[in-house]
């Protein structure tokens, strides 16, 4: 079965079939009987097929910092949303956050014919992240951080968590920060600005020592909560760099007898299912992860089509969403 059999079983040209393939203009009553006709074949067009016909591989790549994040996973879902209605595939690359991994796919990926674009999802990006990009042959398009004079798609981290925090402290003045390593701009330093910045609307000097840097889990929430019950006894809220961390700190309150919000406030950031399930619920801000994937998904094929006056960065929106865990 080939697209000529197509082209006879439907009384269409072949012209029309490849149309139909490829997303061209066909009128809808032939492109009703071409799409019966493959369906009742069980026609697949051989892809390779397709790419010397047309010189695109119909792949991208996708280069994730960790495969076990619910914020990944909803960025990948938003991105295979768009990219499989124009029938593209996804090669996922899972780096376990290994910057020089990170490098290598890119080579990888941007080698001639393996892939019409990649979306990288970022976290630190280094010289040689710089260096890998712009050798590539193929469009590329960032997500999760602002990387001026690439195409990107990111949240509004320091927003975010400037109001939240600023929410919080109506009814706090002791706050303490579980944060993140600042070299992952958009969650460390940006969330972390954010907090710092609503402090000083609020006339709050944080104490050094009531800042801290931990890992992404709820384990690192749990034990950075602890320090801070240690050098920071009087603490009445603590602003969390994720709902992950939130979480580990609301079990370490729990553990030692401290009631949330009664006693201490906690917040996080994501509106991950942690934070529904929660108790008390976390107060948090809903980053929009998954329309993000769909806006960098369509921001790459603008590119890869060659789509004149496309726009170079989108910054997403936010909620916040004022739960159980805050007074």
């Amino acid at each position: 079965m080939d697209i000529n059999e197509i082209a006879r079983r439907a009384g269409v040209s072949r012209t029309t079939v490849s149309r139909y393939l490829n997303n061209g203009y066909v009128s809808q009553e032939k492109r009703e009987l071409i799409s019966r006709i493959i369906e009742e074949t069980g026609y697949v067009p051989s892809r390779r097929a397709q790419q010397l016909r047309t010189g695109k591989s119909g792949l991208v790549g996708v280069v994730i910092p960790k495969i076990n994040s619910q914020s990944v996973g909803r960025m990948v879902a938003g991105i295979t949303d768009v990219l499989s209605e124009r029938n593209y595939q996804v090669v996922l690359a899972n780096t376990n956050n290994d910057e020089n991994t990170e490098v290598q796919y890119l080579e990888l990926f941007g080698g001639r014919n393996h892939v019409d674009g990649i979306i990288l999802i970022a976290t630190v990006l280094t010289h040689e992240h710089y260096r890998a990009i712009r050798k590539l042959r193929v469009p590329c398009v960032m997500l999760g951080q602002h990387v001026p004079d690439f195409p990107s798609v990111y949240q509004d981290d320091y927003s975010a968590v400037r109001d939240l925090t600023s929410l919080a402290l109506r009814k706090g003045s002791q706050p303490a920060y579980l944060g993140v390593f600042e070299r992952d701009v958009a969650a460390g330093r940006e969330r972390h600005r954010g907090f710092l910045d609503a402090c000083a609307e609020m006339g709050i000097t944080p104490l050094p020592q009531a800042q801290l840097v931990v890992d992404f889990n709820a384990d690192a929430g749990y034990f950075g909560a602890e320090r801070l019950l240690d050098t920071v006894p009087q603490l009445d809220t603590i602003i969390c760099a994720t709902d992950d961390i939130a979480f580990g700190a609301m079990m370490c309150m729990s553990e030692y007898g401290i009631h949330v919000p009664e006693d201490v406030q906690v917040t996080g950031i994501g509106d991950s299912l942690l934070s529904r399930i929660a108790r008390p619920s976390l107060s948090t801000a809903h980053l929009h992860y998954r329309t993000s994937g769909q806006e960098a998904a369509r921001l790459l094929l603008e590119r890869v089509d060659q789509r004149p006056n496309t726009k170079t960065e989108l910054r997403m929106g936010y909620e916040v969403y004022a739960r159980n865990s805050m007074r």
